[in-house]
């Protein structure tokens, strides 16, 4: 019983590591976007999140499959000693990955100035032919990280994102500049200063995002061959007898990675259909082209990447599980399953709950924060932002559900599912964008409500297919009712300390960061005087044991 809690404890820890990191990279990647944005604009932004869009796309199709499948191929052979299997596995995927990521660069690189006609973004052509060769560096390093993630440990992929992030960020920033005034003054022979420089500067970050991939493959190949006289001394060690084929090894991949890729793929890819359903309809209803190019920037630049900070925990915590249920599944301990599920879910519940409630209260602080209104045209665009983040705050807590359910029914060997699923909500998702544009006009908020009620639809039917998988059902009191009330509380204390501390100081950065910490200690002294959270359930998060120390002082803890 005891090694059953500490395993289970384990994979907690782990899917935390991975998620700090993550949490921590997305905080890198909004903050030199700050800088970035002052570079090429609002209408930069959206030549970046056009040509962005179409690189996820297609690493999607190519290889966004490939760390979930081999991480959850490797896990269960390591779990039945078959060590020799998993590397076997490991080798065919990276063949794979080269194929795959070769393919998915050269159709971006020729395909380029189609892509951005077909998007209504021309000039986002520069960028999308720089992010190309990027398609195949991240397939391979998709393989390492899969293959480490199998064996258990998230640590290689968190420090080789950290290090990717950083990179990115420097990189991007400082080549963003120099194109930027090279794209301006090509522009000034042309006619059209901003527009190029803004194109251009937007290539310039597409650069950082190579370079950082780049670095981060480095760095897991150096793990790599530091690990592998371990790995193959306990391959050595191997007494399974039956040895897997190259071809069946294949074939085992592709069967794994056509479901994941289809229910990754229809998941994500309502980012880009929304991008082009929306820049048409606004066309149609005679929006000018600057208007809506800017709106999208705003909503991609500025609504999406603070949003998407918190939700990048349920991403990690997602990576994590896959392996840890499908081993347990494999086994056959459907009561290990049930556990495992209920844990994650309640672990980013938790999280997800106040981060969705303090960004609604504190949108426009943190967007004056994040973004100085020096001039009029950026307290509008960060007005807009604030308003953006305000409707789609719910989606924070939706996404984050539903991106470790889908990965849930991954695990369980349901992967049909995630994709009807996916394929029912978005079509749902389209009609109600359409509608709401075109009944009722409301232009971007449209994105932000459709977007809600996407993530919303599939927690629905993903958590439907979850009970009629394994018929488990997630408690709700500790998971929901405690981390909402909480929430609620916690969102009037912020709301008030930012209010009187404004009045006090005029210092938004002030008030906003106080607002913040008052905001976290109410929210965790309520939910352990709600007894949302016990003992129990601090071993799973990070800094569990300095929690419990400060909880214990304070009386919260029984024990």
């Amino acid at each position: 019983m005891g090694n059953k809690r500490r395993n289970d404890s384990n994979f907690l820890v782990q899917g935390s590591i991975l998620a700090i990191a993550s949490v921590i990279s997305r905080i890198i990647g909004m903050i030199y976007r700050f800088p970035l944005t002052r570079i090429i604009g609002d209408v930069g932004n959206d030549y970046m999140s056009a040509a962005m869009e179409v690189y996820s796309i297609l690493l999607l199709i190519s290889s966004y499959g490939l760390p979930l499948a081999v991480s959850k191929l490797v896990s269960t052979r390591v779990a039945k000693g078959e060590r020799k299997n998993a590397y076997r596995i490991f080798k065919v995927a990276l063949v794979f990955a080269f194929l795959s990521g070769t393919v998915a660069a050269c159709f971006l690189y020729f395909g380029a100035g189609w892509v951005a006609g077909l998007l209504k973004t021309p000039l986002s052509i520069f960028a999308l032919q720089v992010l190309a060769p990027t398609l195949l560096v991240v397939a391979v390093l998709g393989v390492f990280r899969g293959f480490f993630q199998g064996l258990g440990t998230m640590m290689p992929s968190a420090l080789s994102q950290l290090l990717e992030q950083v990179v990115n960020a420097i990189v991007s920033i400082w080549v963003a500049y120099m194109l930027c005034r090279y794209g301006a003054r090509i522009g000034a022979v042309l006619g059209n200063t901003d527009t190029y420089g803004s194109a251009y500067g937007a290539a310039g970050s597409s650069v950082g995002t190579g370079a950082g991939a780049v670095f981060a493959l480095l760095f897991v190949l150096l793990v790599f061959a530091v690990y592998m006289p371990v790995y193959k001394k306990q391959m050595r060690r191997d007494t399974y007898s039956r040895r897997e084929s190259c071809g069946e090894v294949f074939r085992i991949l592709v069967l794994t990675i056509i479901p994941v890729l289809l229910s990754t793929t229809i998941y994500n890819i309502s980012s880009i259909l929304d991008m082009g359903v929306f820049k048409y309809l606004a066309d149609y209803q005679g929006y000018e082209e600057a208007a809506y190019s800017t709106m999208w920037g705003v909503f991609a630049g500025k609504f999406k990447t603070l949003s998407n900070v918190p939700v990048a925990l349920a991403s990690a915590l997602a990576a994590s599980s896959v392996p840890s249920v499908a081993t347990a599944f494999a086994s056959r301990n459907l009561r290990l399953v049930k556990e495992r599920i209920h844990s994650v879910f309640y672990f980013i519940m938790v999280i997800a709950f106040p981060c969705a409630v303090g960004m609604g209260v504190l949108a426009l602080p943190l967007m004056n924060l994040m973004y100085p209104p020096r001039t009029e045209a950026i307290q509008s665009s960060n007005e807009l932002a604030a308003l953006l983040l305000q409707v789609g705050a719910p989606s924070i807590v939706f996404y984050s559900l539903s991106t470790v359910s889908n990965a849930i029914l991954q695990g369980i060997n349901r992967m049909k599912k995630p994709v009807m699923n996916g394929l029912i909500a978005l079509v749902l998702h389209l009609a109600l964008l359409a509608v709401l544009m075109l009944g009722a006009d409301l232009n971007i908020y449209a994105v932000a409500i459709a977007n809600v009620c996407f993530s919303i639809l599939m927690c629905l039917l993903n958590g439907f297919s979850i009970w009629r998988a394994i018929r488990y059902r997630q408690e709700v009191k500790k998971t929901f009712v405690i981390p909402g009330i909480s929430s609620a509380f916690m969102g009037a204390a912020v709301y008030g300390c930012y209010e009187g501390v404004m009045k006090l100081m005029h210092s938004n950065l002030i008030a906003t960061l106080l607002a913040v910490v008052v905001g976290v200690i109410v929210y965790f002294v309520l939910l352990f005087l709600l007894k949302g959270m016990e003992t129990a359930d601090l071993k799973g998060f990070p800094g569990g044991r300095f929690l419990k120390k400060i909880m214990r002082k304070l009386h919260l803890l029984r024990s």
